[in-house]
C-alpha cells in the first residue's frame, strides 16, 4: 500500500468523472443511499468538496474561501459541473511538493495526508453511491477500498464528527468492499 494516499486521489478523481459520464439522462433524479441525494445532488456535493480542494491544499482557511461555492453549482449539467471541478481539484494532488503542511476542514485545521485519506474515502465510498443509484456496476477500486478501510481501522474523527456517515449496519460479506460499505451505513443488495 502506497505511504500517501495523495498518490491515489488523481485516479479515483477520474473513475468517479468515469460514472459521472456514464448517467443516463433518465437517472440523474434518482435516489442514491445517501439520505435525501439524488444522483444530480451526490455529484454537486463531490463538485463542491472539489472546487474547495485547491483552496484547502494551498492552506487557506475556510473563512477565506467563504460561501463562494454555496447554491447551485451544477447549472443543468452536472457531468459538465463534474468536469469544471474535477479540472482544478485533480492537478492540485499532484502537485504535493506545493502542499501546505496542515489544512482547514470542518474538523479544524488537520494535516494534509489526513484530508488526503478523508478525500479518498469520499470519493469512494460516493463512487458506489453514484453507481448504485444510477444503476451501473457497482465494483469499486479494491486499492482504494483497502486504503479507506485501513483509515477507518484508525478511528479517524470524520466518523465521529458532524453526522457525515449513517450508522454501521451488518456486512453482506467478508469482501472489503461489502465492509467498507457497512462501516459507512450502506446496505448491500
Amino acid at each position: 500500500m502506497t505511504a500517501d494516499a495523495r498518490e491515489l486521489l488523481p485516479a479515483a478523481i477520474d473513475r468517479f468523472g468515469t460514472r459521472v459520464h456514464a448517467v443516463g439522462d433518465d437517472r440523474w433524479a434518482a435516489p442514491t443511499p445517501c439520505a435525501s441525494w439524488s444522483v444530480a445532488d451526490l455529484v454537486g456535493h463531490l463538485c463542491f468538496e472539489h472546487l474547495w480542494a485547491p483552496h484547502e491544499l494551498a492552506g487557506t482557511s475556510m473563512e477565506q474561501v467563504g460561501d463562494r461555492y454555496e447554491g447551485d453549482l451544477l447549472h443543468d449539467d452536472p457531468a459538465g459541473a463534474w468536469d469544471r471541478a474535477a479540472a482544478r481539484s485533480r492537478p492540485r494532488w499532484t502537485a504535493v511538493a506545493e502542499h501546505a503542511p496542515r489544512v482547514h476542514t470542518i474538523f479544524g485545521w488537520i494535516p494534509v495526508a489526513e484530508y488526503a485519506e478523508q478525500m479518498l474515502l469520499d470519493l469512494t465510498v460516493h463512487e458506489w453511491d453514484l453507481a448504485r443509484g444510477a444503476g451501473l456496476d457497482e465494483r469499486v477500486d479494491p486499492d482504494a477500498v483497502g486504503r479507506a478501510l485501513a483509515y477507518l481501522d484508525a478511528d479517524p474523527v470524520m466518523l465521529t464528527g458532524p453526522g457525515l456517515f449513517a450508522d454501521p449496519v451488518p456486512a453482506r460479506s467478508d469482501g472489503p468492499q461489502d465492509r467498507l460499505l457497512a462501516r459507512l451505513g450502506r446496505r448491500v443488495r
